[in-house]
């Protein structure tokens, strides 16, 4: 390789790229142009392989350091960017994606929440007339507190919050993330998910009810509830759309049908990671507090069920 005629051939890229990272290095990546971003990508590849050969043929100390220091500007700009426009894709999606992917598959959403509160009613109804119902659904030792005890549950959780608060989000999106995949079943195990869910949830509704626990119970549920609930809502409904896809393509060809309902799916379910994480940090170390008023665990519950659902409805 002749050296010469070879460093006169590439110092024009090697002075381009650095004019361009010093633009990027006073002003920014919003000081260069989409071609000049596209132009920085290309040159950072040629001027790398340039370092290899440098390195190969012995061209010089000075020459080979002055191309390490320029392909390491290089990465470390290229690089920044990427990590910044992901965390830009991030905060687009769960500004305004995720708010609009809930709103376009509100049906399916619905109709989770129709899978879960109709067996809710019906156990609330059957619990009540019937003490023999309650006792298959809710455990014994349930059953005993509440009727014998006159006591709630949750203060157990009381001085292990840390620990309780990681077990009720990694239980809470064990669940979810079980009612998405039983989409592939036609839905038929998101839709057990869903009934066994409110078959439960209904029963325990009738115990505290008819022992006068009702208010404090619902104090516990509420502050969490807010978001726990409409996440596996959504979840069901994220099983339902694969569901979808999978059993009536409509015009779509099945595979096309899946990969459409799926990605539908995915973004519902990057969206309802950090609502479960959320509610169980507070069902962890807020809901069972006993420091804090029922009263004020009621106006919380509500106010974040309130903002969430502003937050659905976008702008």
């Amino acid at each position: 390789m002749n050296i010469h005629r070879w460093i006169a051939r590439r110092s024009a890229d090697w002075q381009r790229l650095d004019t361009l990272l010093k633009r990027i290095e006073t002003q920014g990546l919003k000081a260069l142009a989409a071609k000049e971003l596209t132009e920085l990508g290309s040159l950072y590849r040629s001027v790398s392989g340039d370092l290899a050969r440098a390195k190969t043929h012995q061209v010089g100390k000075i020459l080979t350091q002055d191309l390490q220091k320029l392909t390491s500007r290089s990465y470390v700009q290229i690089y920044r960017g990427l990590r910044h426009q992901e965390w830009q894709k991030a905060r687009y999606f769960y500004r305004e994606g995720f708010p609009a992917t809930v709103r376009e598959t509100l049906p399916y959403t619905l109709l989770a929440i129709l899978m879960f509160l109709v067996p809710a009613l019906i156990a609330w109804w059957y619990a009540w007339r019937d003490p023999v119902f309650l006792s298959l659904v809710v455990p014994e030792e349930l059953i005993t507190m509440v009727r014998d005890e006159q006591k709630l549950w949750m203060g157990s959780i009381v001085g292990v919050e840390p620990l309780a608060s990681s077990n009720i989000m990694v239980n809470n999106i064990s669940v979810s993330f079980n009612a998405v995949a039983g989409g592939i079943t036609g839905g038929l195990l998101t839709l057990y998910i869903l009934a066994f869910n409110g078959l439960h949830i209904g029963a325990i509704a009738t115990l505290v009810g008819q022992n006068n626990l009702a208010y404090p119970f619902w104090a516990f549920v509420l502050p969490h509830g807010s978001l726990e609930l409409p996440a596996i809502f959504l979840a069901g409904g994220a099983g339902l759309l694969i569901a979808r896809g999978l059993l009536f393509p409509g015009k779509y060809r099945r595979r096309d049908a899946l990969r459409y309902y799926g990605e539908q799916a995915a973004k519902l379910v990057l969206g309802i990671i950090p609502m479960l994480v959320i509610a169980g940090i507070i069902e962890g170390f807020f809901s069972p507090s006993p420091l804090i008023p029922d009263i004020f665990k009621y106006v919380v519950g509500v106010g974040i069920f309130s903002l969430f659902f502003k937050y659905c409805q976008g702008k």
